[in-house]
């Protein structure tokens, strides 16, 4: 049963960065790509954890939580640019 559902949310995850992916590239305004690019680190983490999940590790917990330390600071550094021009003041 366990192998069904993990089958089924790999399926939906992978719908959803290929959604996020097609926003990345015909978004029509810079903010709509970097949301893309938001919602995309975040369906990797999943698919990451869903992975580690499967093969009853926990090293791929460590690897989720480095990727979602990196892309929260990346997405805050991107925004900043958006805004004034600058990172670091």
């Amino acid at each position: 049963m366990l192998e069904t559902v993990l089958l089924i949310v790999f399926a939906m995850l992978g719908l959803a960065l290929l959604l996020s992916v097609w926003r990345l590239v015909v978004g029509p305004s810079l903010p709509d790509r970097i949301l893309a690019l938001d919602t995309m680190y975040i369906n990797s983490i999943a698919l990451i954890i869903l992975y580690g999940m499967s093969m009853g590790t926990a090293l791929y917990f460590e690897a989720a939580l480095l990727i979602a330390m990196l892309g929260f600071v990346s997405t805050v550094a991107v925004c900043k640019h958006l805004l004034r021009g600058d990172i670091i003041e």
